[in-house]
This record gives C-alpha cells, sequence and structure tokens, in this order.
C-alpha cells in the first residue's frame, strides 16, 4: 500500500530532510518524489510505501501533520486509494 504525502511552506534549508526523516523513523519507504520552489514557496509531492509502517497509519498521519506544522509546515497524508478516488474522471 502507498501513501501520497504533500508538503507546503516558506522555502528554507532542509525541508526534503526533515520529512524523509519522518518517513525512515516510521519505516515508510520513498518510492517517488516531485519538488519545486515558486518563489519562496516550497512544494513537494511524494508517494510513500507504508506497507511496513512501525506504527498505525493514523499516528503516522498525525506525527507528520503535527510535527510538520511545529516547522511551518502544511502536510497532508492521504492514503493513496483514496487520492486516486478523489482524482477519478
Amino acid at each position: 500500500m502507498n501513501a501520497v504525502v504533500s508538503v507546503i511552506g516558506k522555502d528554507c534549508v532542509g525541508i526534503l530532510a526533515f520529512v524523509s526523516n519522518k518517513c525512515a523513523n516510521s519505516n515508510a519507504n520513498i518510492l517517488e518524489v516531485s519538488q519545486s520552489v515558486l518563489k519562496e514557496y516550497f512544494a513537494m509531492i511524494m508517494l510513500v510505501n507504508i506497507d511496513s509502517i512501525n506504527c498505525e497509519f493514523v499516528d503516522f498521519v498525525k506525527d507528520l501533520e503535527i510535527n510538520g506544522k511545529n516547522e511551518g509546515l502544511d502536510i497532508h497524508v492521504m492514503h493513496e486509494d483514496i487520492f486516486n478516488a478523489m482524482h477519478k474522471i
């Protein structure tokens, strides 16, 4: 199973490292990353495999969202199946 992680915030050094470390700590494997800087804003979407995470999915989501907020980042995590269903034409 996969999840889609989106990250938006003011650009600064270490955002990718911060989010990837959080994923690694939960044993979530990063499959793909797309990132961009638009003026002073950082935007990133990650596809992560959550088959082997060492916590409940809801706890993984909360950890990223809460810790991201503490860093000034807006982080959202959504199960890939829900993401695909929402964007199905």
